[in-house]
């Protein structure tokens, strides 16, 4: 999570420049994954000035990024209140979903997609909430609702992909990557989506090299490895395709049985009498 305070009001701090340094220091102590000192430097402040409406939102952000929700939504609620912002709201309603208040985090969400300006967090939360409640419609409603106040968030389009590809609609699936690689052409995530989505229509050759570019940037995603390896297979480049099976069951030995299955029922596969074989050619 990137902590990005440009959006709120820059009033006077009552405290002076010390207040505004250690929020800064804050800021970028959470940018650098050190959510710990984040919480002193926010802490410094409160205890300075106990309303301070941006030091209560740091602190509630350095105590969700520790794991630690329940603690984060009393400082969050007091930031909401104070400085009506989208991005409050959103981190709110994250962490009253993460402690089980899945309706109340609903009614958050709703209220910071409502603020203007869009704040394309919060309708990429809220879509996948709806999504992981089951309430699929719902949820593709306000992801392209959203995409339309924001149309350069990129996490829009791909979770508009993968709801779609969940549903089967393979074809509305890969015009939201496709939409996503638009907004940003090297996103690995956008290329992994459309390379799993054109696999699932046979579409091999395209689908490895959306795969390829996918790995190049997270050589250790064993999902991706697996289906490139099986679009090699299917194209006829079987030392390359085994040899990605190899990598991904190296990364994770618990995938063997998944890569044996693959190579087994792949129409260009291979299928071993031994099993000593099969250990060799896919383990090492």
């Amino acid at each position: 999570m990137t902590v990005d305070m440009s959006g709120f009001s820059s009033k006077p701090d009552l405290a002076g420049s010390g207040a505004d340094a250690e929020l800064q220091w804050a800021i970028g102590a959470l940018n650098h994954g050190r959510p710990d000192e984040a919480e002193r430097f926010a802490r410094n402040v409160l205890a300075r000035i106990p309303q301070h409406g941006k030091a209560s939102y740091l602190l509630g952000c350095a105590l969700l990024q520790q794991n630690r929700p329940a603690q984060a939504v009393a400082p969050l609620e007091r930031a909401a209140r104070a400085l009506q912002d989208p991005a409050v709201e959103t981190q709110l309603g994250l962490a009253l979903r993460q402690v089980g208040r899945t309706d109340d985090a609903l009614t958050r969400l709703r209220r910071a997609t409502k603020r203007r300006p869009a704040h394309a967090e919060a309708f990429h939360k809220l879509g996948y909430l709806l999504l992981s409640s089951g309430r699929i419609e719902e949820a593709v409603t306000v992801v392209e609702h959203g995409i339309q106040l924001a149309p350069g968030a990129v996490e829009l389009p791909l979770l508009l992909g993968v709801v779609h590809q969940g549903r089967g609609d393979r074809a509305k699936a890969k015009a939201a990557f496709a939409q996503a690689l638009a907004i940003a052409p090297d996103h690995p995530g956008a290329h992994y989506g459309m390379g799993m989505v054109l696999a699932d229509d046979a579409e091999y050759a395209q689908s490895a090299e959306h795969l390829q570019r996918a790995l190049a940037s997270n050589p250790a995603d064993v999902q991706a490895r697996l289906k490139l390896a099986v679009c090699l297979l299917e194209l006829g480049r079987t030392a390359e395709a085994l040899g990605n099976f190899r990598a991904a069951v190296h990364s994770d030995p618990s995938c063997y049985g998944t890569a044996l299955t693959l190579v087994s029922c792949s129409a260009r596969g291979r299928f071993w009498l031994r099993p000593s074989t099969a250990k060799q050619q896919l383990k090492g």
